[in-house]
C-alpha cells in the first residue's frame, strides 16, 4: 500500500515537469512509467513500437530521467529561497 501511494507522488512528480523534454523522450518516458492511465511498459515494448533498439530506448530514459531530475530539483530549491 505505500509502495502505491509513494509510486502515485513520483508519478505526479514526473507529471508536472514532463514539458521540458523532446517528444521523443515525452513518449518514452510516458510509456515506461504508465502516464496517461496506461500500463507501464518494458524498454522492450517501447523499443519494438518505436522501431529502435532496447540500448536506445534506455539511453532515452536515463536522460529524460536525469533533466526531469535536475528541473525537479530546481524548482524546488527556487520555491524553497522565497
Amino acid at each position: 500500500m505505500v509502495d502505491l501511494v509513494q509510486m502515485k507522488i513520483e508519478k505526479n512528480k514526473i507529471y508536472q515537469h514532463i514539458h521540458i523534454l523532446d517528444k521523443r523522450e515525452q513518449e518514452v518516458i510516458r510509456s515506461r512509467f504508465g502516464l496517461d492511465g496506461e500500463e507501464e511498459k518494458t524498454q522492450r515494448e517501447i523499443a519494438k513500437e518505436l522501431g529502435i533498439s532496447r540500448s536506445y530506448v534506455s539511453r532515452i530514459e536515463k536522460r529524460a530521467l536525469i533533466k526531469l531530475f535536475h528541473e525537479y530539483y530546481r524548482t524546488t530549491s527556487a520555491k524553497e529561497k522565497r
